[in-house]
Order: structure tokens, then C-alpha cells, then sequence
């Protein structure tokens, strides 16, 4: 695969995929952070594409969301999803151990198609926070374990979220602009990086965190607008060029960095 196809420049888009097992809540988790909104009701997810763009002063960042399948059915699907990515969300659920499972099998088939993939950012988020007093089954710690000592060295974190209480939604947004390298790491004032597109619910009440650059913008005429995801039909028209991508890439690296 080309390097002009998987590296960030001024005028590429990021491309964010997310994986993980069903019912984890990788929907919810857009859906909090793009809309501050959230259901309890399960729709099961084919495909999904959310695309935003934000003024960082010196270029505008176009972020494309896939939102993939929980399952296993779409195998030829997940494989282009892998081939064209920029960065991965891993999401599993602290109350689940099997979505742990999901997620080590997913990190199998980044690594098998990406020969980059330890250059690529990672976050591995475990949702469901909200339900940790009563029903966690997977300790952070746990999850530590293989990210850092079985796995090899990646440009990765860990973070524990809630789609439900709204809990470090947003930093799991604002830690891809750190590991991209678009912002500096940790940092505090990203005040320079707002919205250009349109946008959606009012954030009325919505907690402030230490990424307000990612705070959503207003339509021409001052009015939310919402907008659904692109189609299918959409995403696979877009991504004919990139078929070629998954008989090039060249599997990763077996051998593991211990921390």
C-alpha cells in the first residue's frame, strides 16, 4: 500500500473506523459525541458513514466516521473498512469479557492487513462505565495487560467510557487528534479547531472537557440541524478506488514489545 494513501497531509481526510463486538455500544458512542444523544434501544449496524470538517487555522481536517458491523457477516466489508483506515476505535464493553475477545480478534485483522499498523492510532475504549457497581466483569487492568505487554509497541490508549452518562466521550475524539500527531500531545487549548459543517442538537448542558475545540458549530441560519449517516451504496462507490489497497497490504509484524 502506498503511503500517500494511509498518511495524513494538509488536505487528506481522517479516516476513523470502528470495530468491535455487538451490542458494545459503538453507535451510542457516535451518536453521544456527534449529537449529544442517546437511546437505550439496540439497532443492529451494517454500515454507517459520518462525515465533519474543522478550521484548524492553517487547514481544514475532514473526519469521515465509519460505523461497522458487529458481527462477522460482512468480512469483505471489514477488510476494506481495515485497508483504508487512518485510525481504529476499538470499543468493548467493561461489563462483557467475551467483547474483549471481539476486539484481540479485530486487532488480528488490522495487524494481518496493515503492515503500518503499528503507526496507526488506536484508542481502545471499554463503554458501559455506568454500569461498573454492579456488573463489570473486565478490569481496566485487564485490558492494560494485553494492549501493553502482549501486544506490539503501538501508538494506542486505553480509556473507560459512557455513551449513557456522557463520561470521556469527547476525550476519546480529542486523544485521535493527539495520536494523529494533528495536536500536540495532551493538550490543553484546542480552541483553534471549530466546526465548519453543519451540525446537530443543541449542546445545552453538555459537560465541558479539556477539548473544547471539538464543541459542534450552528448552521448558516443559527438553526441544529441533523443529518443521517451516508449509505452504503454511498461508502462503497467512494472506496472503489481503495479495492486494490487489500491485495498490497503486507501483514505486520508477530514479534511483541513488553513496557
Amino acid at each position: 500500500m502506498s503511503n500517500n494513501e494511509t498518511t495524513m497531509s494538509d488536505s487528506e481526510r481522517l479516516r476513523l473506523v470502528i470495530l468491535g463486538g455487538a451490542g458494545v455500544g459503538k453507535s451510542s458512542i457516535i451518536k453521544r459525541f456527534l449529537s449529544n444523544t442517546y437511546t437505550s434501544r439496540y439497532r443492529s449496524t451494517i454500515e454507517d458513514l459520518y462525515s465533519r470538517e474543522y478550521d484548524l487555522g492553517h487547514m481544514t481536517l475532514k473526519v469521515d466516521i465509519l460505523d461497522t458491523a458487529g458481527d462477522m457477516q460482512f468480512p469483505a466489508m471489514r477488510r476494506l473498512c481495515i485497508a483504508t483506515a487512518h485510525a481504529f476505535l476499538l470499543v468493548y464493553a467493561v461489563t462483557s469479557a467475551p467483547s474483549l475477545e471481539c476486539i484481540k480478534q479485530c486487532f488480528e485483522e488490522i495487524r494481518e492487513q496493515r503492515g503500518d499498523f503499528q503507526d496507526i492510532p488506536i484508542v481502545v475504549a471499554g463503554n458501559k462505565l455506568d454500569l461498573t457497581s454492579t456488573h463489570r466483569e473486565l478490569p481496566k487492568e485487564d485490558v492494560s495487560e494485553w494492549v501493553y505487554c502482549e501486544l506490539p509497541k503501538l501508538r494506542v490508549k486505553i480509556l473507560e467510557c459512557s455513551a449513557k452518562d456522557d463520561i470521556n466521550i469527547r476525550e476519546i475524539f480529542c486523544t485521535f487528534l493527539s495520536l494523529s500527531r494533528i495536536l500536540p500531545k495532551d493538550t490543553e487549548d484546542t480552541s483553534g479547531l471549530k466546526r465548519q459543517s453543519s451540525a446537530y442538537h443543541s449542546n445545552k448542558g453538555r459537560k465541558k472537557t479539556a477539548c473544547p475545540a471539538l464543541e459542534k458549530a450552528t448552521t448558516s441560519d443559527g438553526k441544529d440541524s441533523l443529518q443521517k449517516p451516508r449509505s452504503r451504496s454511498l461508502i462503497r462507490r467512494a472506496s472503489k478506488k481503495t479495492k486494490q489497497q487489500m491485495r498490497e497490504v503486507q501483514p505486520g509484524s508477530d514479534d511483541c514489545y513488553v513496557s
